[in-house]
Order: structure tokens, then sequence, then C-alpha cells
């Protein structure tokens, strides 16, 4: 039987102290659910810091990406209050192993949403929606992982930051959420160039999802819960002193500007 408890820790060393370990997959051999219980455990040592869960993410909501990972299902993870940086503010890529970049759709609940009640309609409880750009580093050597060790990992959150919020009605209504061109650029270059469409054919298909996925995993979704759908282009890795800016159709821009260390 797995060391959840040691595993959680190792893998919190790891971000703390921004060093690559060893695939978890190399040491011990994990279930899913396993998995979870090792994230879980990682994200009660966060708590404990004083570092609060402020939302969720999903991962795998791209088909081309589930495929190489041999998938069928998405995986999530949790945001903590740590983890978000301004719009337009900096983020120290030394204080990460291998800091990759994605832009994404982000929204927020106005209201708690019960996961294990089926007449609670996330939709309804969304009050927004937002551009978003999303730092993903895997703790592992290589950037390297299995399924279980990233969802262990807790799919690789690391940082976050959120445009300009806008009302949920008001963006479905005018806007069609689901085919929002979707642009990445460095320092004024673009890098890469995606579709709302890549996040589960449509990113608010992101929000039954989490619902679905927090009730497996004995997530809570309380009010004010900012929920990532996932990324709408691939990741694109990050070096020091550089401007990164995605703009999500007319859900507008999002920027971040990195510091510090190198991608290793």
């Amino acid at each position: 039987m797995p060391d959840i408890e040691a595993l959680a820790r190792e893998l919190d060393e790891a971000v703390r102290t921004a060093t690559a370990v060893r695939q978890l997959s190399a040491e011990v051999e994990l279930t899913l659910e396993q998995a979870y219980a090792v994230q879980a455990a990682g994200v009660r040592l966060r708590e404990a810091r004083g570092d609060a869960v402020v939302g969720a993410k999903l991962g795998f909501t791209s088909r081309a990406k589930a495929e190489q990972m041999g998938v069928s299902d998405v995986i999530i993870g949790v945001l903590h209050a740590g983890m978000q940086v301004p719009d337009g503010g900096r983020v120290d890529l030394a204080a990460g192993v291998h800091p990759r970049v994605e832009p994404e759709v982000a929204f927020r609940l106005g209201a708690a949403v019960d996961p294990l009640d089926d007449d609670a309609d996330i939709l309804a409880a969304t009050v927004s929606v937002a551009p978003a750009l999303e730092i993903i580093d895997s703790r592992y050597r290589d950037f390297r992982f299995s399924l279980t060790d990233v969802v262990a990992d807790n799919t690789s959150a690391s940082s976050f930051v959120i445009g300009p919020w806008r009302p949920f009605a008001e963006a479905r209504a005018e806007l069609d959420l689901a085919a929002l061109d979707v642009t990445l650029t460095v320092d004024g270059e673009q890098v890469a160039q995606g579709s709302s469409a890549d996040i589960l054919g449509d990113p608010v298909l992101a929000l039954a999802a989490v619902k679905r996925m927090a009730r497996e995993h004995g997530l809570a979704l309380p009010a004010g819960s900012i929920i990532l759908a996932g990324a709408a282009t691939a990741a694109v890795a990050l070096t020091p002193g550089v401007t990164v800016e995605a703009v999500v159709g007319g859900l507008g821009p999002v920027r971040v500007t990195t510091s510090g260390g190198d991608d290793d």
C-alpha cells in the first residue's frame, strides 16, 4: 500500500524548493484513486500553511492531449490563493521547475454549488467569465509523467492570471463562447493560436465537468470559486524577462511578465 502522506510531502517539498523529482510511477504503482488521495494530502499541506483553496482547474480538456495521454476523461486539480498573479503582474520563474503557459477561459461562481446535489445548477451559479493564463509546472524530471503522476502533482498547477471579469449571462448572449479565437503572444510575437472550441468543444461544458469531478473526488465548490476550464492551445515554455499576453475573442486580453530562473 503506497504511503499517501509521504508521497504528498515529497511533491510538496518539490514545489516549495523548485526541485525536480523522479516520477512517482517510477517508485510505486498508484491507482487513479490513490493519485487523487496524494493530491488531496498535498492540498491539506498547503492549507495548513494558510494557502486557502480558491477554485478548481481541469486538465486534458483537449482531445489531442487526452489521446496523447491515453485517457478518455478530464482530470481535476485545485487552485490556491497563493497561485494567483494579478493581471499585468509578474511571476518569478525561479519558483518553478519547468514553467509553461497556456491561454484559458475562466469562470467564477456567485453561489455555492453542492457537487452531491443532482439538482444544483452550476450554470445558474456562474456569474462571470474572463480570459485567463495558466502557468503549469510539472515537478517531475524532464517534464515527463503518467496520468497518475500528473494527478498526484495537482495537475501541474502553479500560477494563474485572470483578465477582466465579464458578466456570464451577458457574454453568453453576445458571444459564441464555443467559437472564440485565442492567440498567445510573447513580447508581441504570436507563439500559439487556437480556439475556445479546443476546450471540450465548448468551455461552458467545463462547468458540468467540474461539478461531476468535484463530486467524484470530494472537492467543494463554494461561492467565489474560480474555475479554469482548460487550455485552448498547447503549452509554451517560459523564459525570464518577457511579457506574455493571451487574447480570447470578445473576452479580451490578459497578460503577465516573467522574471527569475530558467526552464531546465
